[in-house]
């Protein structure tokens, strides 16, 4: 059966259709599975929402077949809200255009142009990556393979790397009362005065080392809550923060080294440094070696740059278990500001088919 892939048909119709987290996520994984299945494919979803589907070896998901195993990933949600298809010549506006609808297109037309002889294909597609990102952890604990090209939007760039991201809290406890009363030293807006002052200070005092790729790691205050009457002292405040971590650092290993340095820098008063929703993964720092083959073969195929990706992604889940590189048409930001999760968002269209292109010949090289 030779199936055509209409990859501008594909993106637009993905592009129309709202998929964020309170809306159509299971409408846009339909039209994932129809595509598939229209191609003769018989796709699979597992307990946590993610689609697979497997080329060359058996067939199946088993990580026993022989040669080389490539994973194609990217996530079919976006941040709301949504943002209406849009078409101007060669470039196509809406929610999901570049982030991440338009890698998702480039990645599926290389799954079907690439008939693999000698190894496997795998495509993995989650649908939580803007929120909880438990898919990628479970794809992580899940899937082993060779390699893994993750979907988003690079420019055309092959990144080899990107930051760690994780939030959290640190909660000052403080004694309340009547502002006529309460001590200074026992004031928990003070005292959040002085944590603040110690956010800024940490990563010269206590953070890592930067990374040869990746820079210096970076530790931003982002709300400040406490208080509800101008003549009463609050008995707590809240710091949110947000991290971003470089290597060996994970979210865990931040969350204690912190807890340790504050409460060295703040006394007097009670603080407590926690991670917002701890019960869900965070995407760790990671860094793939640039002399990899599957870096090389994709600079070639793109004739992109090799760098590190701006922002934070699911590959860190998959870095741990093979060479992983980021890579896709679009662009976070251009000249004029955001593009991804901005009411501008936006993606040319050719772009997208040198992407398919890249993919496509950088995969065949390694599983034909």
């Amino acid at each position: 059966m030779t199936f055509q892939f209409d990859l501008e048909r594909f993106h637009a119709d993905a592009v129309r259709m709202p998929s964020h987290h309170d809306e159509g996520v299971d409408e846009m994984r339909e039209l994932l599975l129809e595509t598939l299945r229209d191609a003769g494919h018989e796709p699979r979803v597992d307990e946590l929402g993610n689609v697979l589907a497997v080329r060359g070896g058996d067939g199946s998901d088993s990580n026993d077949t022989a040669g080389p195993h490539l994973v194609l990933n990217t996530h079919i949600d976006t941040v709301a809200p949504h943002v209406p298809y849009e078409r101007d010549g060669g470039v196509v506006r809406g929610r999901g255009a570049c982030d991440a609808k338009g890698p998702l297109a480039a990645l599926l037309a290389a799954f079907w142009r690439v008939e693999p002889t000698d190894g496997r294909l795998t495509l993995a597609i989650t649908s939580d990556e803007e929120t909880l990102q438990t898919g990628a952890a479970h794809l992580r604990d899940t899937l082993s393979a060779d390699g893994y090209i993750v979907g988003e939007p690079t420019d055309l760039d092959v990144c080899i790397a990107a930051r760690g991201q994780c939030e959290g809290t640190v909660t000052v406890r403080g004694e309340s009362g009547h502002a006529a009363s309460v001590p200074a030293e026992s004031n928990a807006v003070y005292a959040t005065a002085r944590v603040l002052a110690a956010l800024e200070r940490y990563d010269e005092d206590a953070g890592p080392d930067a990374d040869p790729v990746l820079g210096a790691p970076k530790l931003t205050a982002t709300i400040l809550e406490g208080g509800e009457a101008s003549n009463r002292v609050p008995g707590r405040c809240r710091v949110t923060f947000d991290r971003r971590s470089v290597p060996p650092e994970t979210s865990d290993s931040f969350r204690t080294t912190l807890q340790e340095y504050l409460g060295r820098a703040v006394t007097d008063v009670e603080l407590e440094v926690d991670l917002i929703r701890p019960d869900t993964p965070f995407p760790d720092a990671f860094v793939t070696d640039a002399d990899d083959d599957l870096v090389g073969v994709l600079e070639a195929a793109s004739g992109g740059d090799v760098r590190a990706f701006r922002a934070a992604t699911e590959a860190s889940y998959f870095a741990t278990d093979a060479p992983t590189v980021v890579f896709g048409p679009g662009v976070l930001a251009d000249d004029k500001g955001a593009v991804a999760h901005a009411e501008r968002e936006y993606v040319r269209l050719e772009d997208v088919e040198r992407a398919a292109d890249a993919i496509t010949e950088a995969v065949r090289s390694i599983v034909s």
